[in-house]
Parts: structure tokens; C-alpha cells; sequence
């Protein structure tokens, strides 16, 4: 509902008011969650459970899936930008995967990204909030989706 969403935001954003960390999470958290769909996106999926060849069903797929659930029960157009940006990563994500060394491209963007997170925590002086909850690594995504939705007059 739309008091738990605004209360995570608001709990989200008290630990990124530094304007180097909060520029640092609008390229290290797209790029993150890029990335965990990019390696997800990697592991085998096992062909008897593909029903409709059309579907191109994949871990990811079903991962994405189960996190927009999440996200339609904080907002609904929360849940649309998440989604749209979702399409984009798997979209990418099949493009890299015809490359020579996907698996890499993904852990070395997942892995200097969480480097610059920390280095940007560092300089806010706070700890990242997922090590207080862990679904703040699924609302560091929505907060910055929640400023794009504002700059477009979209309400949560």
C-alpha cells in the first residue's frame, strides 16, 4: 500500500542525501540490478519446462517476475517504470549473451559497481541500508524509479 512505500522511500533516502552518493547509486544501481539479471539470465534452463517455444522463458525471466509481484504490491506505477526498465535488462542482457564472455562482462559491472556503492556510503558517512534489511536491495531500484515517475507528474 501507498503508506509502506512512501515509509521505505523515506527510509531508503535517509542514508543518501550526499550528492556524490546519491549520483554514485543513479549509475551503480541500474547497473547492479543489470547485472543480476545478466547473470541469472546465464543459468541453464531446463527445456522440459518450456511449454511455448515462443516464450523465451529463462531464470531471469521468472526472477523478474517474482520482483515485480513485489513491486505491484507497493505501487502500481512503481511496478510499470520497474517493468519497462526489466524489458530493457533482458533486452540487453540477450544482446551480451551472444558475446565471447558474458558471465564476465556481468561480475566485473556488478562487481565495481558494489565498490563504488561502498565508496559512496563511505562519504555519506552510513552503511548501506541493506545490512539492516535486505529488501532495501530491491528498494534502492524504486527510489530512484520514484524520481523519474515524479519528473513526470506520475504519482505512487
Amino acid at each position: 500500500g501507498m503508506n509502506k512505500i512512501n515509509s521505505l522511500l523515506n527510509a531508503y533516502g535517509e542514508s543518501h542525501k550526499n550528492a556524490t552518493n546519491k549520483l554514485i547509486h543513479w549509475i551503480c544501481v541500474p547497473a547492479i540490478f543489470f547485472s543480476i539479471v545478466g547473470l541469472v539470465s546465464m543459468i541453464p534452463f531446463p527445456s522440459e519446462l518450456i511449454i511455448y517455444k515462443e516464450i523465451n522463458l529463462s531464470w531471469a525471466l521468472i526472477a523478474l517476475l517474482l520482483v515485480l509481484i513485489y513491486y505491484v504490491s507497493l505501487s502500481i506505477p512503481l511496478a510499470v517504470g520497474m517493468f519497462l526498465f526489466s524489458i530493457g535488462c533482458l533486452f540487453l542482457c540477450s544482446k551480451i549473451n551472444e558475446l565471447t564472455y558474458p558471465f564476465w562482462i556481468y561480475l566485473a559491472l556488478f562487481g565495481v559497481s558494489w565498490v563504488f556503492q561502498f565508496i559512496g556510503h563511505n562519504i555519506e558517512g552510513k552503511k548501506p541500508s541493506f545490512l539492516k534489511d535486505v529488501q532495501f536491495l530491491l528498494i534502492g531500484p524504486a527510489w530512484l524509479m520514484h524520481f523519474i515517475l515524479k519528473k513526470i507528474n506520475i504519482s505512487l
